[in-house]
């Protein structure tokens, strides 16, 4: 099989996952109010002020600051810069209220309208696409316990080697991406392979911060998911399997008991049963 190990890097990943965002997410917040946007500018240039005065920063630990932020936006870096090491707050905060799964963080390698597969179906892989094959059953419902038929699941996950399609070369574009939609009970079943642990690129600006740190660049393996459904609150979460030894140092901080999975052994593979319950928009 032809993989993307040795020919992958940091900013050619970066470049992609900024132009995706570039192209889907600068929504939004379009007529924000003067007011808020000084509120949120002051205060986080205040942390940075008051770090600066706590630890007497020095002109040079200063300007190896400036000459790193830089390499950020050359690598193109930004999204998963921010997704690692800031968007678990933000989504804690945005779904703090909610009754039904817990969710966690998106991550900078979400692509929308991967292929259609029904309720029942294998995401697009290679003939030869290494990995425990996995069957996964589950039922979206309500908050009210009502079945939502139609409502949409998209997963994408790795590869064995820590890759994701279209963010790497020799990938299929769709390799290991699809959008399910359920049954009239609720029900689903996606058939894909189980992905393994990987480490975020280092040979980019944030590599460079986690070698400078100590730190290691490590995510457990696990699934993302979207489930989505009309008059209901969308759900973006991963999901995770237990024995994992980065479960509890995950890098980026996305790890939540409520999901964890419980994989047990099949013929020719593994099975797991996890649904979900979403909240009315």
């Amino acid at each position: 099989m032809t993989t993307a190990h040795d020919t992958a890097t940091a900013a050619a990943s970066g470049a992609s996952a900024t132009e995706r965002f570039k192209s889907d997410k600068l929504t939004g917040v379009e007529g924000t109010p003067p007011e808020r946007v000084s509120l949120l500018a002051r205060e986080v240039l205040d942390a940075v002020h008051a770090t600066i005065r706590k630890h007497k920063v020095t002109y040079d630990e200063y300007n190896a600051l400036k000459a790193w932020l830089i390499s950020v936006g050359e690598d193109g870096e930004w999204p998963l810069f921010l997704d690692v090491w800031v968007e678990h707050v933000v989504e804690e905060v945005a779904t703090e209220h909610r009754e039904g799964n817990k969710g966690t963080i998106e991550g900078p390698y979400y692509v929308p309208d991967a292929p259609e597969q029904g309720s029942s179906g294998s995401v697009p892989m290679r003939d030869d696409e290494p990995g425990t094959p996995l069957t996964w059953t589950g039922r979206v419902t309500s908050t009210s316990g009502s079945a939502l038929a139609g409502a949409k699941v998209e997963l994408w996950h790795a590869d064995a080697d820590g890759y994701y399609s279209q963010f790497a070369p020799n990938i299929p574009e769709w390799n290991l991406r699809g959008t399910f939609t359920t049954a009239a009970d609720g029900n689903f079943e996606i058939r894909t392979v189980r992905p393994a642990p990987y480490q975020i690129p280092t040979d980019g600006a944030c590599g460079k911060l986690i070698a400078a740190a100590g730190w290691h660049a490590w995510r457990p393996a696990h699934l993302h998911v979207k489930v989505s459904a009309p008059g209901h609150e969308l759900l973006t979460a991963q999901l995770y399997f237990p024995g994992d030894e980065h479960n509890d140092d995950d890098i980026a901080s996305a790890v939540k008991p409520e999901l964890m999975l419980a994989p047990k052994p099949v013929t020719g593979g593994e099975a797991i049963e996890y649904g979900f319950v979403l909240d009315p928009a």
